[in-house]
Parts: structure tokens; C-alpha cells; sequence
């Protein structure tokens, strides 16, 4: 057995074990594999091992690796979005998680009637208020979603954010379950147009306690393919 098979096999049982104790059971949470800066070879080693969903930090890496891994894949756009790159990946994505404005919602959807689909998308919450972090806060996020819900061929599908990096996930628990509460709060205004039953938030050191708060989707890169190597400047 490889070391990604490993590596997948032991966050899946962390997974479940984190679901039963909100609850829940490990189908309800997707896996998403982070697979920025890695290459072709080691992602299919993943997506051989099941994990079929992959999330991406820039426009370019997916559009790099789209036609290498092949129809079977389903791609999310998890980093910081530009309106001017909405057009390159509008047709490859299955959802967009980091919308944190009317503008770049405009955008999207201004591109998916074009491309004549509807495209799902999160909003970016900055849940810690982190200046270094995109989203939007926590107290504008109802009114944004208010706008962004009138738009044509776009659906609000939940929430995303990226908590702090701790050494302790603890220390993310609080966030993460402000996260939930404003998701519920949200899902009570009944909104056409806007589902929250996505909660994208977790990473590699902090997804079980996301869970337990509530996650669907973790997005989990260094410890499915180990630590990243970034190119030399």
C-alpha cells in the first residue's frame, strides 16, 4: 500500500470518528483534496484511491491539470478569485467557495448564463477577522447574501472559511462553531435562491474539530501528500 493510500485510509477513519461524535455519519462529510502545487502523478494516486473532488488555490494550477485528470474528476476553486479570471474556469468547477462580494458574484454569474449553467457557490466568511484573510465579515454576510441571491444563474449553496493556523485545533473551535450558528441563522431567514446545507472549514490540522462544529467539506492537502514543495523563487 503507497503512502497516499495510507494517509487517505487514516484521515477517513479520523473522519468517521468525528462524525459519530456530532452525530453524523462519514458520508455526510466530503474529503476534498487539496492539490495545489502537486503534481499530475501523485493526484491520480488519490483519485485512485477514491477521492474523486479536488480543490485548487489558483485559476492556473486548475487549468494546468483539467485535461491531464480527465472527465471522472470534479474540481472546486477554494482560493482567492479574481473577477478576471471567473471566465477561464466558469465551465470546469463544480462549486466556488471563496465568493466574498456583489461584484465577483456578478461576475460568476454575468459567466455561467453565457456558458448556460448555474453555478454554485459559497460565501467567504472571515470568521476570525484575520486582516492577512479574504471574506467578508461575519455581521455583513446576511446583506450580502441578500444581494447576491437575486443574481440569475447562481445558487448559494452554504458557507466557507479559512480559520487561523493553530498548533492546537482547539483554539479553532470557537470559529467554527460561530460559523454553524451563523449558517442556521442564515438557512432561518428562508431566502429563495439560498440552500445552506454546505459548510466548507477545516484544513489538515484542525478538520476533526471542524467536523464536530458541524463541516461538510474539509479541505485536506499536506496530509493526504505530505508537506508541500513550492517552487524556488
Amino acid at each position: 500500500m503507497g503512502e497516499i493510500q495510507q494517509n487517505i485510509n487514516q484521515i477517513q477513519k479520523r473522519i468517521e470518528a468525528a462524525a459519530q461524535r456530532s452525530g453524523r455519519k462519514k458520508e455526510d462529510i466530503l474529503l476534498l483534496a487539496v492539490s495545489k502545487t502537486i503534481d499530475v502523478e501523485r493526484i491520480k494516486e488519490a483519485v485512485a484511491c477514491g477521492l474523486k473532488e479536488l480543490g485548487e488555490n489558483k485559476v492556473q494550477e486548475i487549468l494546468e491539470k483539467y485535461e491531464p485528470m480527465g472527465e471522472e474528476v470534479k474540481w472546486h476553486l477554494i482560493g482567492h478569485l479574481q473577477t478576471n479570471k471567473v471566465k477561464y474556469i466558469i465551465d470546469k468547477v463544480k462549486l466556488i467557495h471563496s465568493v466574498e462580494s456583489l461584484k465577483l458574484a456578478e461576475e460568476i454569474s454575468k459567466r455561467a448564463k453565457k456558458a448556460n449553467k448555474v453555478m454554485d457557490i459559497l460565501i467567504e466568511v472571515n470568521m476570525a477577522a484575520e486582516e492577512s484573510k479574504f471574506g467578508v465579515a461575519p455581521e455583513d454576510t446576511l446583506s450580502l447574501i441578500q444581494k447576491i441571491a437575486l443574481l440569475d444563474n447562481i445558487c448559494i449553496r452554504g458557507l466557507m472559511t479559512v480559520a487561523p493556523f493553530v498548533e492546537n485545533s482547539e483554539e479553532n473551535r470557537e470559529c467554527f462553531r460561530r460559523m454553524k450558528q451563523l449558517s442556521v441563522d442564515i438557512n432561518a431567514e428562508k431566502i429563495d435562491n439560498v440552500y445552506m446545507d454546505i459548510l466548507s472549514m477545516g484544513m489538515s490540522n484542525d478538520f476533526e474539530v471542524a467536523i464536530e462544529e458541524g463541516a461538510t467539506i474539509v479541505r485536506v492537502g499536506t496530509s493526504i501528500f505530505g508537506r508541500r514543495i513550492y517552487p524556488q523563487k
